[in-house]
C-alpha cells in the first residue's frame, strides 16, 4: 500500500507536468525500501506507551485524507447528477458470477482486519492513568472512536461507491484522476502514507513486547544481560538496546522483502483479516467472558454467543477462501519486483 500510494503521487505529478499522452511509468521498489529504513530507526522506539505522540498525528492524517476524499466522493455525485451502482454491487458481466463471490469473501476479510484494533486495546488501556477507572474511561473512549469512525468511513464508502458505481477503485482517491484535483490529492495521499507510516508501529509494538519478554523469560539471565545490553550513543544521552536493535531490524527487514515480493494489498489485508478475525477477536474473548462470569453450559446465553462464535468463524473461512483466491488470481500476472505502472 506505501509503495502504491507514493506512485500514485509521483504519476500524478508527472501527468500534471508533462501530459496524460506520457505513460509515466512508476515503480515502488524505491518507496518500499524508503518505508522499510523509515520503520528500522521507529521500531527502536522502546514502549507502546512512547508512540502516543505518533498516534496523535494518525488520528489527524486519517481525519485528513478521509475529509477530502468524502468531500471529492460528494462532489461527484453531485457532478453526475445521479446515483451510480446497485444494492447488489458490481453487475454480472463487469466480473464473472464466480469472481463476483470470491471479491465478496475477500471484502468480508478485509472488513475484518479493522477489528484488530481490539488487539491492542489492553495495551492502550495500560498507558491510562486512573482515576477513573482505566475501564470506563475505555469503554467510553472506544464507543467514540468506534462510532465516529463507523459513521465516517461508512459515508466515505457509500458516497465512493455511489460516485463511480461497478468501476469503484479499491483506493477511492485514484477515481478521481491524476490530473485534477492533482494538489488536494497529492496531501491526501500523503496523509495516507504518513498513517500507515505510523500505524506500522501501533501495530508492531505489542508484538516487539511480547518476543522480548518470551526471551527474558526463557534465556538466562546471564545471557539476556549481554544481549539486552544498552550503549550510550557518543555526544548524546541517547541508548541503543543491542537485542532490541537487531531483532526488529530483521524483522522489519523480513516484512518490507515480503511487501515487495507480494504486494498485493486487498488480497494480502483481507487474509490477514480472516485468520486474525475469529480466534483474536471472537474466540478467546467470548470463552475468557463466558469462564469470568460463570456462564452455565448449555443456558440460553451460552448457547447464544456458542452461535456468534460459530456465525463469526464461518465467516472467517469464507474471507480466508476469498482472500487466497483473490492472492493466487494476482500471482497469474504479477512479476516479483517490476511493480511499475
Amino acid at each position: 500500500m506505501f509503495g502504491m500510494l507514493n506512485r500514485a503521487i509521483e504519476r500524478s505529478n508527472c501527468f500534471h507536468t508533462k501530459g496524460h499522452e506520457d505513460p509515466c511509468k512508476v515503480s515502488s521498489n524505491s518507496y518500499m525500501i524508503a518505508f522499510g529504513v523509515v520503520q528500522v530507526v521507529l521500531s527502536q522506539i522502546p514502549n507502546f506507551d512512547e508512540i502516543w505522540r505518533l498516534s496523535i498525528a494518525a488520528a489527524v492524517m486519517s481525519f485528513t485524507y478521509s475529509t477530502i476524499g468524502l468531500g471529492l466522493a460528494i462532489s461527484k455525485v453531485a457532478e453526475n447528477g445521479q446515483i451510480r451502482g446497485s444494492l447488489t454491487g458490481v453487475s454480472i458481466g463487469e466480473v464473472s458470477e464466480m469472481e463476483k463471490v470470491w471479491r465478496s469473501f475477500q471484502a468480508l476479510g478485509e472488513i475484518a482486519f479493522a477489528y484488530s484494533y481490539s488487539l491492542i486495546l489492553i495495551e492502550i488501556q495500560d498507558t491510562i492513568k486512573s482515576p477513573p477507572s482505566e475501564y470506563n474511561t475505555m469503554k467510553k473512549a472506544t464507543m467514540i472512536s468506534v462510532s465516529v469512525t463507523t459513521i465516517f468511513y461508512m459515508l466515505c464508502a457509500c458516497f465512493g461507491y455511489a460516485a463511480f458505481g461497478d468501476t469503484s477503485p479499491g483506493n477511492l482517491l485514484t477515481g478521481f484522476g491524476f490530473y485534477n484535483p492533482y494538489g488536494l490529492l497529492d496531501i491526501a495521499n500523503t496523509a495516507i502514507v504518513i498513517h500507515h507510516v505510523i500505524t506500522y508501529q501501533v501495530c508492531c509494538q505489542p508484538l516487539f513486547a511480547f518476543i522480548e519478554r518470551v526471551a527474558q523469560e526463557h534465556l538466562p539471565e546471564s545471557a539476556f544481560s549481554v544481549i539486552n545490553k544498552e550503549i550510550t550513543i557518543p555526544v548524546s544521552t541517547y541508548k541503543i538496546n543491542l537485542f532490541r536493535l537487531v531483532w526488529r531490524s530483521v524483522f522489519v527487514l523480513i516484512t518490507t522483502a515480503i511487501s515487495m515480493v507480494m504486494p498485493f494489498f486487498g488480497g494480502i489485508l483481507g487474509l490477514l483479516g480472516a485468520l486474525g478475525f475469529w480466534p483474536l477477536t471472537v474466540f478467546f474473548p467470548v470463552e475468557m467472558y463466558i469462564s469470568s462470569h460463570k456462564i452455565p453450559k448449555w443456558s440460553s446465553r451460552w448457547i447464544c454467543l456458542q452461535m456468534l462464535s460459530g456465525a463469526c468463524l464461518i465467516i472467517s473461512i469464507a474471507a480466508a477462501a476469498g482472500s487466497v483466491a483473490g492472492v493466487v488470481s494476482d500471482l497469474k500476472v504479477y512479476k516479483p519486483f517490476e511493480t511499475g505502472f
